[in-house]
């Protein structure tokens, strides 16, 4: 990954056993962000090392599978104690692996971290400290603030927008008004 310029967001076998896919998440450090062609030399590169450890006689994988290249996406997944600190601000939906305190969700806004626990504000629980290694699975939450804050951080190689018949002229505006900059 680091030789391509990349940090690794998430490994994981999807799809069960009727089809398996071995998906892997990765971003730009730069722009959390990866393009398609991040995404294709990154599969290139990954594929030609599993059939080199195929070829061993090592191949971690028994049976046949998909491999799926892909950025984590607006609504990402948090894997790391940094995404924590990196997306505070930010919505958070927190599943724990066990109960504490009675529940295993937590929905709030990230605060960040402090050592090695995820500070959250829940509501009607206020702030509160989760351990990250209790952590089961955690996702920012879609929301208006973060797709604002997720927008490539450049549109030139985006297609051009078209108007279709019936858009309001105030959506054009806005649509304008976003495409130079302005919100």
């Amino acid at each position: 990954m680091k030789a391509e310029g990349l940090e690794l967001v998430r490994v994981m076998m999807i799809g069960g056993r009727d089809d398996p896919t071995l998906q892997v998440m990765a971003e730009r450090p730069d722009t959390r962000q990866l393009d398609l062609a991040d995404c294709e030399r990154l599969s290139r590169r990954i594929s030609d090392r599993l059939d080199a450890l195929e070829a061993q006689g090592a191949d971690p994988i028994d049976d046949s599978y998909r491999l799926e290249v892909s950025s984590p996406g607006i609504d990402r997944p948090l894997t790391r104690t940094k995404d924590f600190e990196d997306w505070k601000g930010h919505e958070a939906r927190i599943s724990l692996g066990e109960k504490r305190d009675g529940r295993r969700q937590y929905n709030g806004v990230l605060i960040g971290t402090v050592g090695q626990d995820i500070v959250v504000d829940v509501p009607n629980l206020g702030e509160t400290r989760l351990p990250f290694a209790e952590v089961h699975s955690a996702k920012l939450v879609l929301t208006d603030k973060l797709i604002k804050a997720t927008a490539p951080l450049s549109s030139a190689e985006a297609d051009e927008i078209s108007f279709e018949e019936g858009v309001r002229a105030d959506d054009a505006d806005t649509i304008e008004q976003i495409e130079e900059g302005q919100d």
